[in-house]
Parts: C-alpha cells; structure tokens; sequence
C-alpha cells in the first residue's frame, strides 16, 4: 500500500535517513547484546547494566542527530525536507534501545513467542497508521511514523509481557567483562553496516533521490528476508551452540544439523524469490517499481551469501573467536570497497528502458565481492572450528539441487497464467508441494523437526 501511494523520491528522502539511524542503533548496542547471547550464565545486573547504558546512549545519540539534522541534509544535496523527518525518525533509537535487553532475554531462554508477538503486534499498529497517513496524503511521513509506531509498540509489549524488571544500579566491572567480545562484535558490525548502507549514501549523493527510492525499495524487500534469518540464526543458534563449546563431538553435530536447516530454508526461499521476482513485484505494487525488479534479484542473491557468512559467524561467536568476525569484517569491506572503486564511474548510466543501469553495475560489483568474502569466510571457519569442508558441502548439497531442479517446473507452470496475482500463486504452490515431497520421500529429518517445531510436538528445532 505505501509503494503504491507513495512516491520513489519519498522514499529516497526515508532511504537517506535510515543511513544514519543504522549506525546510530550500532553505537547504541556497541556489541553487548552478542556477548549477553555468547555468555553462558548472565546476571541480572549484567542485563541491568547493559539497559542502562543503551538507554543512555539512545538518548546521547538522538539529541546529536536532532541538532545535526541539517547537516544531514547536506549530504543529500540539501533536500531540507530531511530535517523534520530525522527529528522525528530517529525516536525509534530510543525506543528500539529499550527492547534490545528484553528481546536477549527471551532469545537466551529459547523463548521466541513474545518476541514474535511483540513484532506482530507492532507491525499491525504502525502498518494500520502508515497506511491511512499514505492514504490521505503525507507522503513520507507515513513511513517516517510507522516506523516510531512500529518500534514503541514492540518496546511497549516486551516490557508488560516479559515481568523482568532492572536493578537500578550500573555496574562497570559487569560492563568491562563483556567489552572485549562486545568490542570486537561492535566494530565488526560497524563494518558490516558499513559494507550495506554506503551505497544509499553513494546514490543519494551522487546520482538522486529518486534513484535511490528504486533502491531502497528492492534493498528493503530483500533486507527484510536476509536480515531475518540472519537474526533468526544468531537469536535461536548461538546460545546452544555456546552450551556445548567444550564439546567437540557434540559442537560437530549441532553444527552439522544448522547446517542441513539452513539450506534447507535458506535456498528454496531465496532463488525462489528470485525467480518469482516480476509476479511478486506487479501483484503488490503494479508496474510502478519494475526498474527495481533486476536490484532486488541482485540483492537477494547476494543475501544468500550474507546469511552464510552470518551463520558461519555464529559458530565462531559461540566458540568466543571475535577476533577472526572481526577480521572476516576487513576482508568483505576490503573487497566491497575496491568493488565499489571499480564500478564508481558507471553509476549515473542510464537508459530509457533501464533508469538504473548504473546501480545496477555496482550491486554487480558488491555481488562478486560478497563471493570473494564467502570463500574466505567458509575458509576461517573450517580452520577454527574443525568442521570439514566435505560435511559443508554434504549438508547443504541436497537442497540446492532440490531448489535447481524445481524452479524451471515451476515458471513453467507460472507460465500458463497471465495475471500477475494468479502467477505467482501457482508457483509458489507448485514449488512448495515439489520441494515438501522431495524431502519426504528422501526422508528428510530436518524437514521432519520443522513440522514437528511448526505444530508443537517439538519445543525447537535442534
């Protein structure tokens, strides 16, 4: 609906903000909520602890940016449009802050059903709003309120729901004991949200906003399934994984079995998404967004190399290996950085059938560097962890050539219909019923937990 109602340069104009607002919220966190999640027995006033200082920080950063807001419009050829919207966009910072503890908490404790409803229930409030602002007229303020909305319902929700309350103390010997991984996986984050948001900046600053409205909405549709099971992975695996750290055998196994889960998601949802890219585009949003199809089935190929990368780092986050994050965090901006050198001049080609040929080139260029960052990624992990290459590719193998071998029966059967709408639904079913009984009839035991896990015979997947 928002796509729809709102313009490209508005969400442009949302595009720019959401630059800052992802460093700020990094600041925010400055990496304890990884070490609360790698820690095997957090205290109450670590969690306090760690509360207070997010807020403290929340609250540091948003009056800096509220005074900034100015300058931020400068970098974005001094649209002061940018200046009302920041000020009122980076609230979510505050609010988001005070959820991160409670949200950790329920993560450690394997409890995801308040935090599923806490996000549910948020995003039916701020969409109801952002949707009737849109409607009447506002333009980007719809996002920009749907977003604060969406942030304060979900703060609001695990705070009533989850009975925790903190000490009202602050203790800096608790807060120095998580500052050595926290540092690490701070910095490496940074990089992380580095490598993905310079390219809003670049084509905010270099080519217009409208361009890179095209961009923010392919970036936020296939951010939005890669950073899901990114966090999916981290929240749900790395504090089991922590539990057996000392356990090589069973360390091995529960490696391999996250493994053969992941792919098993990982691979039908995401070449899946890209191949049904055109329905899903013109059934949500009509023909308003085409220019945005080919970026989003960029983005979402390379997502699947930031999940692995993600989940690679889970196993060496539980292993307490910061340091070799942090170094795979240099190795994927030095290569994103030399991809974007490259591609640089070619960002402002255009062509009346192509208005986004040059972006195009660039996410080619991040795309290869994403590969290179893989291999290496897939190297060190192997190294630190002692999982052979041979159970990586065992594990993983089986549900790419399903995926490889359904897609094609799938457009073939897309290909019969013609609305957009009645498309997409005949694939995702053909493909859906194809992969379910591949897997059934070969047995599958990942597929057997996750029905199990889905209907409630099983308390989690591993």
């Amino acid at each position: 609906m928002l796509a729809r109602e709102i313009s490209q340069e508005e969400f442009g104009l949302v595009g720019a903000l959401l630059v800052f607002q992802a460093f700020a919220s990094l600041l925010i966190d400055s990496g304890f909520s990884y070490a609360l999640l790698q820690c095997k027995r957090p205290t109450r006033l670590d969690y306090s602890t760690v509360l207070w200082f997010n807020l403290i920080i929340s609250t540091l950063l948003y009056t800096i940016l509220f005074i900034t807001a100015p300058l931020i419009a400068d970098c974005f050829q001094g649209d002061m449009r940018l200046v009302p919207l920041a000020r009122v966009m980076f609230l979510c910072l505050i609010f988001n802050s005070a959820g991160i503890v409670q949200t950790n908490r329920m993560m450690k404790a394997m409890d995801v059903r308040m935090v599923a409803a806490s996000n549910a229930l948020g995003l039916i409030i701020g969409s109801v709003i952002g949707i009737w602002l849109a409607v009447t007229g506002y333009g980007a303020w719809a996002i920009v309120w749907q977003s604060v909305i969406i942030a304060a319902v979900k703060s609001i929700v695990l705070w009533t729901s989850s009975g925790w309350r903190p000490l009202w103390r602050f203790s800096w010997k608790s807060l120095q004991s998580f500052a050595g991984l926290g540092s690490k996986m701070l910095f490496s984050s940074f990089l992380n949200t580095l490598f993905q948001k310079v390219y809003a900046l670049v084509i905010g600053n270099r080519v217009s906003l409208t361009a890179l409205g095209y961009y923010t909405q392919s970036d936020k549709w296939s951010t939005m399934g890669v950073a899901s099971l990114s966090q999916i992975f981290t929240s749900s695996f790395v504090p089991p994984l922590s539990a057996v750290q000392d356990n090589n055998v069973l360390f091995t196994a529960m490696v391999s079995k996250i493994n053969r889960f992941t792919a098993y998601i990982l691979f039908p949802m995401m070449f899946g998404l890209m191949a049904m890219a055109t329905p899903v585009f013109h059934t949500l949003f009509g023909l308003k967004w085409d220019p945005s199809i080919i970026l989003f089935q960029i983005l979402i190929l390379r997502g699947v190399f930031t999940v692995l990368n993600s989940l690679y780092s889970n196993y060496l986050l539980a292993l307490g290996h910061g340091s070799a994050i942090m170094k795979l965090e240099i190795v994927r901006d030095t290569a994103a950085i030399i991809a974007l050198a490259v591609t640089f001049p070619f960002m402002n080609i255009s062509t009346p059938g192509q208005p986004v040929l040059g972006i195009e080139i660039l996410l080619y260029g991040q795309l290869a560097a994403s590969f290179i960052t893989w291999i290496a990624s897939l190297a060190t992990t192997i190294r630190l962890t002692g999982v052979g290459l041979r159970q990586f590719i065992t594990d993983m193998t089986p549900y790419i050539a399903q995926t490889i071998l359904i897609i094609p029966v799938m457009l073939y059967a897309g290909s019969m219909c013609d609305a957009s709408w009645l498309k997409l639904c005949v694939e995702i079913t053909v493909a859906l019923g194809l992969y379910m009984g591949g897997n059934h009839i070969f047995h599958s035991k990942v597929q057997t937990d996750v029905i199990a896990f889905i209907s409630g015979r099983k308390k989690n997947v591993l």
